[in-house]
């Protein structure tokens, strides 16, 4: 098997409790935030945190589009597991910061492909989901400027 991790990090002026807790509010924030990659976004069940249920499909490229159920676990205070079910799919989402910053890093591991797709797959993908993190970063610093 072939991991494939895609990072990205931005630092919020923006007091940690106000960003960790926009990162946990499935129904409200990070509905907000999504980019134009993101479709059918829909909380099944719950919204704040660990145990919320939420859906969405990602539009990676023009060609691929990802269908992902994701379960939300809290393992400790300031980071969100997102697990896939239907797929090796996983996004971490970590907030820390001291005062009036803070610094979210979102980090998204998948079994990649083998051959000579998967190849391509550990070349182009990481670079293009951290683009996607990226926007989502950036609209998160404008959701939660004080």
């Amino acid at each position: 098997m072939n991991q494939v991790q895609a990072l990205a990090e931005r630092t919020i002026a923006a007091p940690v409790d106000r960003v960790r807790a926009a990162v946990a509010d499935y129904r409200g924030a990070r509905a907000r935030i999504l980019t134009g990659h993101y479709s059918d976004y829909e909380v099944r069940e719950g919204g704040t945190g660990g145990g919320t249920v939420v859906h969405w499909r990602l539009q990676a490229t023009s060609k691929r589009v990802r269908d992902c159920l994701f379960d939300v676990t809290e393992p400790k205070p300031g980071t969100l597991v997102e697990a896939d079910r239907n797929s090796t799919l996983v996004t971490t989402w970590t907030v820390d910061g001291n005062g009036t910053t803070s610094t979210v890093r979102i980090a998204t591991t998948w079994e990649g492909a083998n051959g000579i797709g998967g190849f391509f797959e550990r070349l182009f993908a990481p670079a293009g989901l951290k683009r996607i993190h990226d926007e989502l970063l950036a609209n998160l610093a404008g959701e939660v400027k004080v």
